[in-house]
């Protein structure tokens, strides 16, 4: 390890804020350099075991994830918890640009001194979760904070990939009617622990009350999941502007994940995301060295050329590329 690498380290572990942003640059960084200073310090810190409480939020457009994350964020900084927060937003797909506005919407919780926010570009990942966002979360696990929550764009795509670095699943929603069910897809109702339904405050108070009993009767529809109490998942009405029914939906986040502690689900679960990062990073790194190559790269292009010409299928190019991949290294089939 580098002194440079083994002084971030040091730094992190002793809860720096200022050397856990200058550590996510360095994990987001795509240089070559960069990359083998961010692998020695994240085997650096692994070493602390240190573990956070992980918070994945998605929700529909105009929800108010980050005013409910402000909100709850103040709530648990004010007794007396660490917070990050990992905002992840949406890149344009033609330029790759972000607006990373999430430092300007949450101005209050940006003040206090327990919390630390991180605003990343989605870099059209899949699921609204930028490449390194998995490191992120170690990175703030090692420098100690309680609690950290990863916000996602809310896209609709692969919520999957959120579920599989949290320990807790939150599904934010805006009051509506029987419309606003249909539009949430099945497959992120069966990986949400919790569904709260903010804006329940004002006008909209009365259709909050409504579309969490809603919900709460499509989640009994759904099968049961390993790890989790009879009456999980469940709908909550919250409201980020009134500040109500925050401790109440903290009660049950802190509830789920005592149970999953006392089962064993938790530490099971914990190792089954630690090898489908480990198995992520290999993919990537085959794909990285696979470019890298000039030989692999100019078969790349011939055999791209004549799939936009349609005298290959793409299926069948695909694997002629794979198999000399393979056969580089010095994989055999069996």
């Amino acid at each position: 390890m580098t002194d440079s690498t083994g002084t971030l380290a040091r730094a992190l572990l002793k809860g720096d804020r200022r050397a856990l942003a200058r550590a996510i640059t360095l994990v987001e960084s795509g240089r070559e350099d960069h990359r083998e200073r961010a692998e020695e310090l994240l085997d650096a810190v692994a070493e602390s075991g240190r573990q956070s409480l992980r918070i994945g939020l998605s929700g529909t457009p105009g929800a108010g994830k980050s005013t409910f994350i402000e909100a709850f964020g103040c709530m648990l900084t004010g007794q007396g918890m660490r917070v990050a927060v990992l905002a992840v937003d949406p890149s344009s797909v033609r330029s790759g640009g972000s607006i990373l506005g999430d430092k300007t919407r949450m101005e209050r919780l940006t003040r206090e001194p327990g919390a630390f926010i991180r605003p990343s570009p989605s870099q059209s990942h899949l699921g609204g979760i930028a490449q390194r966002t998995k490191d992120a979360v170690a990175l703030c696990e090692a420098t100690g904070f309680d609690v950290v929550m990863i916000e996602t764009v809310g896209v609709g795509q692969s919520e999957t990939a959120v579920a599989d670095m949290s320990d807790i699943f939150v599904l934010l929603i805006a009051p509506g009617g029987g419309d606003e069910l249909q539009g949430v897809k099945r497959g992120i109702m069966e990986i949400a622990d919790l569904i709260l339904v903010n804006k329940a405050d004002g006008d909209l108070k009365p259709a909050a009350g409504r579309s969490v009993a809603d919900y709460s009767s499509a989640l009994r529809l759904l099968k049961r999941r390993k790890g989790d109490p009879q009456d999980f998942p469940k709908a909550l009405p919250v409201s980020a502007r009134d500040e109500t029914g925050l401790p109440e939906a903290w009660d049950e986040i802190t509830a789920l994940a005592e149970f999953r502690k006392a089962s064993g689900f938790w530490d099971e679960r914990r190792s089954e995301q630690a090898c489908r990062w480990f198995e992520d990073e290999v993919r990537m790194g085959l794909l990285r060295h696979f470019e890298a190559d000039r030989k692999s790269e100019e078969a790349m292009q011939a055999l791209r050329s004549a799939v936009a010409e349609g005298t290959r299928a793409p299926g069948a190019a695909a694997r002629e590329i794979l198999s000399g991949l393979g056969r580089k290294a010095g994989f055999r089939r069996t």
